[in-house]
C-alpha cells in the first residue's frame, strides 16, 4: 500500500518530533543529575563585604594558580581560609566571569603561615597584622584553639590585657559560630542569608534554638516560607502532628493573612485552614491553638458574634484605637465665641464663597476633636482642606500635614502651601536596637508638638499605622482624617478609613457636589459614573479623556510606548517623566515588568558610556526612572549639594538613576533631591517605574496617565481598581485597551470581605 506524498511528510514530522523530544528529556534528566558546579581553593584576597547580610565578594586562588572572582553570602571570609563554593558561573558586564555561589563549604587556614595571613586581614576584631605577629609566634600552628577556648594565655603576651584577650576569644567565636550556622543550613538546601539574620538576632545561641525550633526561619525578621522551615523541622525528626509544628502553623496563617488585610481570622477558618496546610484532622490544630490562647501568643474574643482569633500585636492594635477614638468622639473642644464671623473672615481671606456642605464641614470640624472628611474628585476636598487649616490657625492651633506616602505627602504639600511629611517621618520611625522591630520615637512619653493634625489618603492606612499616630497625639489634639472611602484600602491589615466611617460614632462631612471648575472633566465625571456601577461612554475621546480599542496585549504595549515616547511629547508637549502608566496587574504580556521593560527600551535604551548594572531578571541603566518597593529607615540620603543628610526611603519613593560605580559595587538614586546609595545586592529594594500598579499608585497623581485594561487576575479586575486609576490622572487620561473588560470591571463590584473588628467595637460605647 503506497502512503501518499502528504501523509509520509506527516509521519516524519512526527517521528523527528518524537527523537527531538526524547534527546531533550535525556538531556534534561542528565542536567539534573549532573554534580553541581564547584571551585576550590585559598581565599587570596577580600573586595567587597556587607557585614548587614554577608554578601561577599572575594578572590579565589585555586590548586592550580588560577584565580577566581566569587560572589554570594559567605560571611566573615578572610584571606587564607581554604573554600570550597558550590553554585553556577555568571558573566558580569565590567568584570567578566564570576563563580556565583549559592553556598560555600569552609575550613579554617592550616599552618603558622595560613593563620598568621588569616587573622592580619582583620577579620578577627581587635587583631590586627602587629598583633597577628605577637599570636603566631607566640601559639603558631594552634593560635586558632588558643584564642577561642584559652583565652588567659593571651594575656600572658605583652601588651595583651585580660580584657582585649577576652574581646578577641568573644570575636573570635563569634565568627566561628555563623560559620557553623551557615554549614548547618547549607547542608538542609537553606539560604546562607537566613543565617546572618538569626546570627543577628539570637547570637550564640543561634544554632541551638534553630536545631530545637526549626520554625524561628520563619519568623518575619528571618524571612523563610513555612515550607522551607517546615521540611528542616521534618528532617530533623519532628512529629508531623507535633505541638510546636502546629503552633508555628497556626501563627503563620495568622500572619500570612494579614497580607491580605485580615486583623483577624474567626476560629473555625483557622482551624480548618491550618489543619489543610499540615494535612492533619482539626483536633490536634485545636489542641495547638489553645497552647498559642494559653500563653498569649494568640488572643480570641467574640467580635460582631464571630469568635475571633488575633495575633497578641494585632488585637492591642485594633483595642488600643477603638478605645482612644471612643474617648475622642465623646470628648469636645472648646468653641469659637462667633462661627459665622469667622467663616465670613475666611471667605474674605481667601476669596471664595464657602458651598453650604464646605460650611458645614468647617462647623463639624470647629466642634469635634475627630473629624472623617471624604468625597471623590472634583468635590472639594482640598479648597475645604485650605480652609480647615486656616481656620485652626485662626483660633491659634498648631497644624502639622501628613500623608502615608512621600509621594501623597509632597502632593498634599503643593496643594496647601505648606509643609507635609509621611507619618513615618512624622512619628520618626526607625528600627530597634535587634535591627528588626519598628518603632516610632513619637508616642505617648514623647507625643506631636501639635495642636491638629491634618492626613490625606487616609484609605491607605492600616491597624497598626493608625495605632502609632493615635498613639503620638497629645491628649487634646484634634485630627481630620481625609480620603476617598471608594479607592482601595490599605495594603496592610484592617479597613480603617471605612471601619470609621460606618461606625456611626464619629463627625463625618461627605462632600458629594461636583464643582464648576472640574463639571466640564471627563475624567471626574466618568469617575463618579464608574463610582455609582454605570457604564459611561468612554469612546467619546473628547477632553481630557480617551479610549484607544486595543485587543491584542503586544498591540497595546506597543501603542503604549508610542504614546509615552513620541505622540504624548510631540502632539501634546507632555513629557515622559510627565506621563505614568498604569495596570491592573504585574505580569503576563501588559503587565508591569512587560511594559517596563518596553518602555525602557523606548525611553532609555541601551547606549556607549551609559552604565548599567544586570540584577536578577533587570537591567538598571542611569536615567531608568525606578521606585522603592519597601520601607527603609536605615538607609543614607544626601541633598545634591552634599550639605544635608538624613536616613529613610519610603516604600512608593519614585525617582531616576544617576549612577552606577561597578568597582564601589554601587547605584545611586535621585529622589527629588534625596541622592540615596544602594549597595548592588540591595537592587532588590527597588523597581523599574514608568508602568506600576494601580496599587502602588495610590496617593498619587500624575498630569497624565495611560491606563492599560488588557486582561489579568480576575481578583484585580474589579470596580475599585479602575475608579482608583482613574482619579490618579489631572490633566489626561488615556485608556488603552478592551471596552467589554472596562465593564466588566464596573460591574465587578464584589470587594473581598476583610476581617476587622474597629467598626463593632466602635459601636460599643466607651468606658
Amino acid at each position: 500500500m503506497l502512503f501518499s506524498r502528504a501523509l509520509l511528510s506527516l509521519l516524519l514530522t512526527e517521528a523527528i518530533g518524537c527523537a527531538l523530544w526524547r534527546f531533550w528529556e535525556e538531556l534534561r534528566k542528565d542536567m539534573e543529575n549532573a554534580p553541581p558546579l564547584s571551585v576550590s581553593g585559598t581565599v587570596d584576597e577580600i573586595i567587597f563585604t556587607n557585614e548587614a547580610n554577608g554578601y561577599t565578594v572575594l578572590r579565589l586562588e585555586t590548586q592550580d594558580g588560577q584565580g577566581v572572582t566569587v560572589t554570594g553570602c559567605i560571611p566573615f571570609a578572610a584571606p587564607g581560609e581554604q573554600l570550597t563554593a558550590v553554585g553556577s558561573w555568571v558573566s558580569h558586564a565590567s568584570y567578566g566571569q564570576q563563580f556565583q555561589a549559592d553556598y560555600a563549604e569552609r575550613s579554617l587556614p592550616r599552618g603558622a603561615e595560613a593563620v598568621y595571613e588569616y587573622l592580619a586581614s582583620r577579620v578577627v576584631k581587635g587583631i590586627g597584622p602587629a598583633t597577628a605577629s605577637v599570636l603566631v609566634s607566640a601559639f603558631g600552628e594552634r593560635t586558632l584553639d588558643v584564642i577561642e577556648r584559652e583565652p588567659e594565655k593571651l594575656a600572658q603576651l605583652k601588651g595583651i590585657t585580660p580584657k582585649k584577650a577576652r574581646e578577641m576569644s568573644e570575636n573570635l567565636r563569634r565568627q566561628l559560630g555563623l560559620r557553623h550556622l551557615v554549614e548547618f543550613l547549607s547542608a538542609h538546601a537553606l539560604r546562607p542569608q537566613y543565617a546572618v539574620r538569626l546570627y543577628r538576632a539570637y547570637q550564640d545561641r543561634a544554632l541551638e534554638l534553630v536545631q530545637e525550633n526549626p520554625y524561628l526561619l520563619c519568623a518575619s525578621h528571618i524571612g523563610a516560607p513555612f515550607s522551607e522551615a517546615d521540611q528542616l523541622a521534618l528532617d530533623l525528626g519532628m512529629e508531623g502532628d507535633s505541638a510546636e509544628r502546629v503552633a508555628a502553623a497556626v501563627l503563620f496563617e495568622l500572619q500570612y493573612n494579614t497580607g491580605n488585610g485580615h486583623v483577624f481570622i474567626p476560629r473555625e477558618k483557622l482551624i480548618e485552614a491550618t489543619a489543610q496546610l499540615l494535612d492533619l484532622e482539626a483536633e490536634p490544630v485545636e489542641e495547638g491553638l489553645d497552647v498559642l490562647l494559653d500563653s498569649g501568643e494568640v488572643v480570641c474574643e467574640t467580635v460582631a458574634e464571630r469568635r475571633a482569633c488575633y495575633l497578641a500585636s494585632l488585637y492591642e492594635a485594633e483595642h488600643y484605637c477603638a478605645e482612644r477614638v471612643g474617648r475622642m468622639a465623646e470628648s469636645k473642644p472648646a468653641q469659637a465665641e462667633d462661627f459665622s464671623a469667622l467663616l465670613s473672615d475666611l471667605e474674605a481671606q481667601q476669596g471664595i464663597t464657602y458651598a453650604p456642605m464646605q460650611r458645614k464641614t468647617l462647623e463639624l470640624a470647629a466642634r469635634n476633636r475627630l473629624l472623617l472628611l471624604t468625597g471623590g474628585p472634583g468635590t472639594g476636598k482640598t479648597t475645604t482642606v485650605r480652609a480647615i487649616i486656616a481656620m485652626f490657625e485662626r483660633q491659634g492651633l498648631k497644624v502639622s500635614l501628613a500623608a502615608p506616602t512621600g509621594r501623597a505627602a509632597k502632593r498634599l504639600g503643593e496643594l496647601t502651601g505648606r509643609e507635609a511629611q509621611t507619618i513615618h517621618r512624622l512619628l520618626e520611625a526607625g528600627y530597634a536596637e535587634d535591627g528588626f522591630d519598628l518603632v516610632f520615637k513619637r508616642d505617648e512619653g514623647q507625643p506631636l508638638k501639635c495642636d491638629a493634625l491634618i492626613v490625606d489618603e487616609c484609605s491607605m492606612i492600616d491597624i497598626t499605622l493608625f495605632r502609632a499616630l493615635l498613639a503620638a497625639l497629645p491628649a487634646d489634639c484634634r485630627l481630620v482624617m481625609v480620603g476617598d472611602a471608594d479607592q482601595l484600602p490599605s495594603v496592610g491589615p484592617g479597613n480603617v478609613f471605612l471601619d470609621l466611617l460606618r461606625s456611626n460614632r464619629l463627625a463625618v462631612a461627605r462632600l458629594t457636589e461636583i464643582f464648576r471648575q472640574t463639571a466640564d472633566s471627563r475624567i471626574v465625571r466618568y469617575a463618579h459614573e464608574i463610582n455609582d456601577g454605570k457604564h459611561p461612554n468612554i469612546a467619546e475621546n473628547k477632553g481630557d479623556f480617551f479610549f484607544m480599542r486595543r485587543l491584542n496585549q503586544n498591540a497595546a504595549v506597543e501603542l503604549i510606548v508610542q504614546l509615552c515616547a513620541r505622540r504624548l511629547p510631540e502632539n501634546m508637549g507632555i513629557r515622559p517623566e510627565e506621563i505614568q502608566v498604569l495596570t491592573p496587574t504585574r505580569k503576563g504580556a501588559a503587565g508591569v515588568y512587560a511594559l517596563n521593560a518596553a518602555l525602557q527600551n523606548a525611553l532609555n535604551p541601551p547606549k556607549e558610556g551609559r552604565a548599567e548594572k544586570k540584577f536578577g531578571d533587570f537591567t538598571y541603566r542611569v536615567g531608568d526612572r525606578v521606585m522603592q518597593i519597601r520601607n527603609n529607615y536605615d538607609i543614607i540620603w544626601t541633598n545634591r549639594e552634599k550639605t544635608v543628610s538624613g536616613t529613610g526611603v519610603f516604600n512608593g519613593d519614585v525617582g531616576y538613576i544617576t549612577a552606577i560605580e561597578p568597582k564601589l559595587e554601587k547605584l545611586t538614586v535621585d529622589y527629588d533631591g534625596h541622592l540615596t546609595g544602594y549597595a548592588f545586592e540591595q537592587l532588590g529594594e527597588i523597581e523599574h517605574a514608568w508602568a506600576m500598579t494601580v496599587h502602588k499608585s495610590q496617593g498619587s497623581e500624575y498630569r497624565a496617565v495611560v491606563l492599560c485594561v488588557c486582561g489579568g487576575p480576575k481578583a484585580l479586575m474589579y470596580r475599585g481598581v479602575l475608579y482608583t486609576a482613574v482619579t490618579r490622572a489631572r490633566e489626561l487620561l488615556i485608556l488603552v485597551g478592551d471596552d467589554k473588560l472596562v465593564y466588566q470591571m464596573i460591574d465587578n463590584h464584589k470587594q473581598t470581605r476583610r476581617f476587622s473588628g474597629l467598626r463593632a467595637r466602635l459601636a460599643e460605647p466607651a468606658p
